[in-house]
């Protein structure tokens, strides 16, 4: 059993990392600004309510709870949510601050949190990778705060590892578009649209490439990790998504709509091959994600398994 403390453990990836590392016998100490309501906390796990970003706090707290373990979730998680600056400057921040203060103190493993945004697509002025699948050799060209800061998070990680040799390990994860278990049943996702409107209707996926990972899935990458991490390289980037892609039809025929000029490069996409490869993470790892749209989404499959296509398909034709 370890003890590992979680910044950003109230949020949506945070609170399914908590609920996952304790229930495989983890002592967890959830850190995070808001707390959740002590009812909702899973047994066992201590929660402590605080600002990172206060002078000196983290090396506190980091002190005073003494974990194994340290796993960076804390961050303005999404893209323009906040002015760029803020953005940039509040999540550069965090991520020195708790991987600095964990490096001080010694916690054996630290681990932080960046983002498939890192490579670039969505940008206004025209992407295309060198080729697909995308994987963690595929070269980041970040074009807003939160991309660019995530990169920087990776850097920082890389910085300290670089510094403290074979003394203390560390790894960075990409999680791909975050699906939390209440999402499965209908509650909106973090760009409003519920899973069924982003399945019936490509557009709405089309802005992530299609990526997508279930919140339990990447609790148990990290669980996994964290026993694996002083076998592997020091200092390692994983992706971390599902499995397949959140579509209903082959990424061969609906990258190149919604991503001119991709079409030689989409082309082996086929079947439901995702955009993002977590060849990485099964291998040297040996991760498999547990959770798919296909199993997740039971309730409204089984009530009219067509209606998700047959909206998909009319949505092509319209395009």
């Amino acid at each position: 059993m370890s003890r590992i403390l979680v910044t950003g453990g109230s949020g949506r990836l945070g609170r399914s990392v908590v609920a996952g590392l304790a229930r495989s016998g983890h002592q967890v100490v959830s850190v995070d600004r808001d707390g959740v309501p002590a009812g909702l906390l899973p047994p066992g796990v201590v929660q402590e309510t605080t600002d990172l970003l206060a002078p000196g706090e983290a090396l506190r707290l980091i002190e005073a709870t003494k974990p194994d373990a340290v796993i960076h979730l804390a961050a303005i998680a999404v893209p323009f949510s906040a002015p760029e600056d803020v953005i940039f400057t509040t999540n550069t921040r965090l991520a020195f601050a708790v991987i600095s203060a964990a490096t001080q103190v010694g916690v054996p493993k630290i681990v932080t949190a960046s983002s498939p945004t890192v490579l670039g697509y969505g940008c206004p002025a025209g992407w295309l990778p060198p080729s697909f699948p995308l994987d963690e050799r595929t070269p980041p060209k970040p074009w807003n705060a939160y991309a660019l800061s995530k990169l920087i998070a990776e850097q920082t990680m890389q910085m300290f590892a670089a510094a403290q040799g074979e003394k203390i390990r560390y790894a960075a994860f990409r999680p791909c578009f975050v699906i939390s278990p209440e999402e499965w049943e209908g509650a909106p996702t973090q760009q409003g649209h519920t899973l069924a409107e982003r399945l019936a209707d490509p557009a709405l996926s089309a802005p992530a490439l299609f990526n997508y990972v279930d919140a339990r899935d990447v609790a148990d990458f990290l669980d996994l990790l964290l026993q694996k991490m002083p076998d592997i390289p020091n200092g390692e980037t994983f992706f971390v998504g599902a499995a397949d892609a959140l579509a209903t039809a082959p990424l061969a025929e609906l990258i190149p709509r919604f991503l001119p000029g991709c079409e030689a490069l989409s082309a082996g996409l086929s079947g439901t091959s995702p955009a993002f490869s977590i060849a990485k993470a099964q291998e040297l790892l040996g991760w498999q994600p547990k959770r798919s749209w296909r199993t997740e989404l039971k309730s409204i499959l089984n009530d009219d398994a067509s209606t998700l296509v047959t909206a998909g398909n009319r949505g092509k034709e319209a395009s």
